[in-house]
């Protein structure tokens, strides 16, 4: 029965015992030289477990329900990893010329892509908690990499010490569920709310649903994700903007369905509510922004409560727009970064968006594939982008939230304003000190093949639909969809 439960976890393993040995490795030879086989090696690990866990089939419980490894936990996983392994891969290049590679990067960023899988294939709140924070201590570690700027030090310290406050909201979550359910296993949580939620189990869904909510960077727990974009190395927020969001996002839809989901009355409206606050919070404070970097940290706040929309439709439709939604926005939010980390200015990074003021004169080429992504993040038709918003607002028209579908509609509007500004700035801004010309081959790849598949994508959006719905299924039981419609 052990070695069963040992091969279904067997992806977790082989990448644990990885940054394990590679740590040990690393210390022992040259460590510069160390520093960048080890980012090769580590997106091509990321690469090759993505193929292996996207070959899967069927659903496998291990040690008791404690790990779940079904369609849902797969589709996640593969998109964290390709994620992880695009961002390292883009890094390489500005963290050497920076001086900033060192070989501990990708071992934490292994490590913390573990604790991502762990998160996703969660069935017991203990699990759940072990994959949360071997998450959240690799990437407070992360952010503050660059020991010699301060603002980088501000940007992990705020982030644990806000990450530390929403882990103990989430504790006392879980540990009101405990003492109300009488189990930490998501099965015996979910029929003991087979005859009605009592108030202390309603009182740690509210907590759990706040910790989660930090850590997928919602309003308004959003306070840390700013400040950590602004602060932290730019390929560490790249990191920060996409394969924790996923993971965050696949842990909360864990547990509302695998946990409560015969109680969706009960948590769809907080959902909700987060979802509104986020879109339009996002949307209007990013108005003001002049720092590229703060621009995505609202917009990765608004594009989270387009996410939310999906999840608080509380039907598999719901689940498979929110997964949608997720891969588009990481594909998204790839290719912009690729661009982010290629700015320059005699020589030095800058994320000023001043800089774009004529850019599209020097740079046609690179200036239509930011237009591209900006139009997709808007979700302008007929981009791809758009297709995701669509999905979330057919969910929530669908589950009987037609006035959540509007004010997501309106949110959107607000938004479009400041990335289509950048395109303004492209396009019609007045040239005067400019971004310089020239861009690592490695980035240039990203942003074009990206911002490719903003516009090829309307073509089925490349099977994802039918793969999420595959995902969907296995996490919504056809007995919670009856009991939600």
């Amino acid at each position: 029965m052990i070695s069963n439960d040992l091969s279904i976890l067997l992806p977790e393993i082989v990448l644990s015992l990885y940054a394990m040995v590679a740590l040990l490795a690393a210390v022992y030879t040259g460590k510069d030289k160390a520093a960048t086989l080890l980012v090769w090696v580590t997106s091509a690990l990321f690469v090759l477990l993505a193929l292996w866990i996207g070959t899967g089939r069927g659903d496998e419980i291990a040690f008791s329900g404690t790990f779940v490894n079904d369609g849902f936990a797969r589709f996640a996983k593969v998109v964290i990893l390709l994620s992880a392994a695009a961002v390292l891969f883009m890094s390489e290049n500005y963290m050497t010329r920076r001086g900033l590679l060192r070989f501990e990067y990708p071992v934490l960023v292994a490590l913390s892509v573990v604790g991502m899988m762990v998160m996703v294939s969660a069935g017991d709140l203990m699990s759940l908690y072990m994959g949360l924070e071997l998450q959240s201590l690799a990437l407070y570690v992360v952010a503050s990499l660059r020991r010699d700027s301060p603002k980088s030090t501000e940007a992990g310290l705020k982030y644990f010490v806000l990450g530390a406050l929403s882990s103990g909201l989430l504790l006392y979550g879980a540990s009101l569920t405990y003492g109300y359910a009488g189990t930490t296993q998501f099965e015996g949580i979910i029929a003991a709310t087979a005859g009605g939620t009592s108030l202390g189990l309603l009182f740690g869904l509210a907590f759990l649903i706040a910790g989660f909510a930090f850590k997928v960077s919602a309003a308004p727990f959003h306070m840390w994700t700013p400040d950590v974009y602004e602060g932290a190395p730019t390929p560490v927020t790249a990191f920060l903007a996409t394969a924790p969001k996923v993971a965050a996002m696949g842990l909360f839809a864990r547990v509302v369905f695998d946990a409560f989901g015969g109680v969706v009355g009960d948590w769809r409206q907080i959902v909700a509510f987060l979802s509104v606050v986020s879109m339009f919070w996002g949307g209007v404070a990013a108005i003001g922004q002049r720092d590229i970097k703060r621009l995505m940290a609202y917009s990765s706040i608004a594009h989270m409560g387009y996410a939310l929309m999906g999840l608080a439709a509380g039907t598999a439709l719901g689940v498979q727009a929110m997964l949608i939604y997720m891969a588009i926005y990481v594909t998204m939010n790839i290719g912009t970064f690729a661009f982010i980390l290629s700015m320059e200015r005699d020589g030095r990074p800058t994320t000023d968006i001043a800089l774009l003021n004529g850019y599209s004169v020097r740079e046609p080429l690179k200036a239509l594939a930011l237009l591209v992504l900006m139009f997709s993040l808007a979700g302008v038709p007929p981009m791809v982008g758009f297709f995701g918003k669509l999905y979330v607002v057919q969910a929530a028209v669908d589950a009987g939230l037609g006035w959540l579908a509007i004010l997501g509609v309106i949110a959107s509007v607000i938004g479009a304003f400041y990335y289509l500004r950048i395109v303004f700035y492209m396009y019609f801004g007045e040239e005067k000190a400019t971004l310089d010309s020239g861009m690592p081959p490695v980035l240039w790849g990203f942003l074009m093949v990206s911002a490719a598949a903003m516009v090829l994508g309307v073509i089925n959006l490349f099977g994802v639909p039918q793969v999420a719905q595959r995902a969907a299924a296995a996490l919504v039981d056809p007995v919670v969809v009856v009991v939600v419609q």
